[in-house]
């Protein structure tokens, strides 16, 4: 493979704290002295914070009272603690603004990119809608797998959960990897068979050897962000990589629904054209899809 094409990126995460409203809220509850038991990675674990006069006791670093009151007035913000001060996981970037979300007061986070989340957050959680999407593709053990659009690594993860032996992951937005390093629920990509490029997979796919995965993984942004992802010529190159009698699982969302737009059907039919039998997976917005044996 080219390397002009892609960087390898070493995934390392960062250990942090982090606090959400309801976090500060408990720990605020506990004021002015006393002592508490919240979560600072997000429903992972356990951890005693101390209240003293004026501030609180986080992993040995003092944070003041008056800052976790800030955090009260987002109740979808995560914040990391670094050497006593809180910074909010969200920034502006070449244009655009990533946020970390919290969706629920013990769950996995989404990230959103310009308002826009990159998980289904209604009626189900990231971690549990990762986990129903790899299901879908029936990874079995020793399995090689191609995750498209790493994003937070909960697809890649839930892969190797299910046995896969190796996970080769792309994502073009270095800034998502970013935020994957403070979000506690992506540690697990530190796991040596993960690999993770930094690069554009419409490109990237292109240097894969023939018939080298026995799954794969593609959950690309919405169709108007990311068009060359949904493209006949890119699902030919999945197609081509893919093992005969494997599996390609791909995530459309619904968007246009309302207004009588079919992105689902309109991905089966080139999946189709590509070589592929398909069949639409409505329950979880995903067609999916079988190279012939």
């Amino acid at each position: 493979m080219s390397r002009e094409l892609y960087k390898v990126f070493e995934y390392r995460f960062k250990g942090l704290p982090v606090l959400t409203s309801y976090v500060a809220g408990r720990i605020l509850n506990a004021a002015p002295r006393g002592e508490v038991s919240v979560t600072l990675d997000m429903g992972l674990s356990e951890e005693r914070v101390v209240v003293e006069e004026g501030y609180a006791v986080v992993r040995g670093s003092k944070v003041r009272l008056e800052d976790l009151e800030t955090v009260l007035e987002d109740d979808r913000a995560v914040y990391a603690v670094i050497n006593g001060s809180l910074r909010k996981l969200a920034w502006y970037s070449a244009g655009s603004y990533y946020k970390l979300r919290c969706v629920a007061p013990r769950e996995a986070p989404t990230i959103e990119i310009n308002g826009i989340h990159m998980h289904r957050v209604s009626g189900i959680t990231p971690w549990r809608d990762s986990e129903a999407k790899v299901r879908l593709l029936s990874v079995r053990r020793g399995d090689r797998v191609l995750d498209v659009c790493t994003g937070l690594g909960y697809t890649a993860i839930w892969a190797l959960k299910m046995g896969a032996n190796a996970v080769l992951s792309i994502e073009k937005d270095p800034n998502v990897l970013e935020m994957a390093c403070y979000n506690p629920w992506s540690r697990w990509l530190e796991d040596r068979r993960v690999s993770i490029i930094l690069g554009d997979a419409s490109r990237v796919v292109e240097e894969l050897e023939d018939g080298s995965f026995d799954k794969v993984i593609h959950d690309p942004p919405r169709l108007a962000l990311a068009g060359e992802l949904y493209s006949l010529s890119f699902y030919r190159e999945l197609y081509r990589v893919l093992k005969p009698g494997g599996v390609l699982v791909h995530y459309t969302g619904q968007p246009g629904y309302r207004r009588g737009k079919d992105i689902m059907g309109g991905v089966k039919g080139r999946l189709e054209k590509a070589g592929f039998t398909a069949r639409r997976r409505s329950e979880i917005s995903a067609v999916l899809a079988f190279k012939p044996r």
